[in-house]
């Protein structure tokens, strides 16, 4: 018995240790990208997580030190910089998008312009996205709470993961990726624990906010197949494509023109204003200095997305931590190779990541009444 109560003294230390470098690492991270960046609402995150960050590592030593530390982390690279920004009003453009494609919703029944001239006016988000800028007060609270719930829903209750730079960052200067990870990350866990119905209506739900949701219906579909046959994979895509299609369909067929221009030509770089979203990624890098780069892009993009599908039908995914690594190959993918992209995307294929680290952490997998054992 002492030698086992030794082993976990060690193993906690060894994990305080640990922590406590990855916390320093964060408020360097954070306090570099303060200094680099010529963004006001980046330099604030950056000044007010690195400090977080710099007192979660004072105070990561010990379990119940840890855990204080965790929320420390999360107090300063969060909470105090968020509600600071709302009450300053500022925020990252794609605050701005979710507020005024609200505005437009109400004012005239769509959430987009007919013919966009100016950045200001493309919104390249599918209408659910709307809906955040209708409900009162900045999108931002409903966003990353829409975010919160639907990792809690996923069994991800991980402070830590809401303190890391990639996901502490976007809730508190934008986060409108943040609901769609959220939302695809609980779809994957309700395929495979048996539910394909409430499956296909969470991803239905991150499929009408971004195009980035629609790559996770397929593999969870997979998923379900191999557990527990077509029957419940077709109810699945069922609800999902309807869930979708009752979001998206109204306005693409009201409005054909703005819909293209906003949500297809805009995101891939096919207009003639140029997206903001220019992160030196691959596809924006192609873009623009090779000649013919956004075609070529386009086509590894495509090319990439088929290789994926046919993973899903030689192999297909028997377990959420199988799907969920895929599905975060895929997106990661993607986002290295869209024209038009930015380092804020890799929040999905990090979220999925988390998720398919817990799943392995636990080791127990649920299909419909059975318990099965998966490999860690």
């Amino acid at each position: 018995m002492r030698k086992t109560l030794g082993q976990q003294a060690r193993t906690y230390a060894a994990a305080g240790y640990v922590e406590r470098y990855a916390w320093a690492g964060c408020a360097v991270a954070a306090t570099g990208f303060a200094l680099v960046s010529d963004v006001g609402t980046h330099r604030v995150w950056g000044w007010t997580a690195g400090a977080g960050y710099a007192l979660a590592a004072v105070l990561a030593s010990g379990s119940g030190r840890r855990r204080a530390a965790g929320a420390v982390a999360v107090l300063g690279a969060v909470v105090l910089p968020l509600a600071g920004l709302v009450a300053a009003g500022l925020g990252q453009s794609e605050v701005g998008v979710a507020e005024r494609s609200g505005q437009l919703l109400l004012a005239t029944g769509s959430p987009y312009l007919t013919a966009p001239t100016a950045v200001t006016d493309f919104n390249p988000y599918l209408p659910g996205m709307a809906l955040f800028g209708v409900l009162p007060g900045d999108p931002r609270w409903w966003l990353g709470g829409a975010f919160v719930a639907s990792l809690a829903a996923a069994g991800l209750r991980r402070v830590r993961l809401l303190a890391c730079p990639l996901v502490a960052l976007p809730l508190a200067v934008g986060g409108v990726d943040l609901p769609v990870a959220g939302l695809m990350c609980l779809g994957v866990s309700l395929a495979g624990r048996g539910r394909p119905g409430r499956a296909g209506l969470a991803l239905g739900a991150a499929a009408a906010l971004k195009w980035t949701a629609w790559p996770a219906l397929p593999v969870a579909l997979a998923l379900i197949a191999v557990r527990q046959g077509g029957r419940s994979a077709l109810r699945c895509a069922s609800v999902g494509v309807a869930t979708g299609a009752v979001a998206v369909l109204p306005f693409a067929v009201a409005d054909p023109t703005g819909f293209h221009h906003n949500v297809v030509a805009f995101p891939l770089g096919l207009t003639a204003t140029a997206s903001p979203a220019a992160s030196p990624l691959p596809g924006h890098l192609l873009a623009a200095y090779v000649p013919g780069g956004t075609v070529i892009a386009l086509a590894l993009l495509v090319v990439g997305a088929l290789l994926v599908a046919l993973s899903l039908a030689v192999r297909p995914p028997e377990t959420v931590r199988a799907a969920a690594v895929r599905l975060a190959f895929g997106l990661g993918l993607a986002t290295a190779l869209m024209p038009a992209t930015r380092f804020g995307y890799l929040v999905c294929p990090l979220v999925l990541t988390a998720l398919a680290r817990r799943a392995a952490y636990r080791g127990v997998e649920v299909t419909g009444r059975c318990v099965e054992r998966t490999p860690a």
